[in-house]
């Protein structure tokens, strides 16, 4: 993680000192990994939250994630404040990219409208982007509601 560093005060060359290249490419080069291939693709537990690799920040509960069957880790809400958003619109298409909001690290995106869980929402999430902490932060939790 951010190395005790102010994560907002980070160069690249900061971020390469305590990233592993892979987490490089995805929290702040924007990349993607492979759909099927990440850690917690698959990974359900009970207790316990996942927070930014990037810099510790607490993201998601582990009530929050659920099987979509995208390939990547999804969550249908976050704690409060952990997460900003942008407008992407890379690949011919328009999305909602949502970041730390601690460290600006890319995590994935959201989408509305699927009907996979009562918020309505699926947080698609690199695996990378994220690591599991089974403590559990008494944080409130909501949908994005990104319009």
């Amino acid at each position: 993680m951010s190395g005790g560093k102010d994560p907002t005060q980070m160069t690249d060359e900061d971020w390469k000192q305590v990233l592993s290249p892979e987490e490089f490419r995805v929290l702040r080069e924007k990349g993607t990994e492979r759909a099927g291939t990440g850690e917690y693709d698959k990974m359900y537990p009970v207790k316990g939250h996942f927070k930014c690799a990037g810099c510790g920040n607490p993201l998601y509960s582990a009530q929050s994630k659920f099987n979509s069957g995208c390939g990547w880790p999804a969550f249908d809400k976050c704690y409060q404040g952990s997460l900003k958003v942008e407008v992407d619109r890379t690949w011919g298409m328009t999305r909602t990219e949502i970041m730390c909001a601690k460290c600006g690290g890319h995590l994935g995106h959201v989408f509305m409208g699927e009907r996979f869980t009562n918020t309505n929402e699926r947080h698609c999430v690199n695996s990378v982007s994220v690591k599991f902490d089974e403590s559990e932060p008494q944080l409130p939790e909501a949908p994005l509601n990104v319009k």
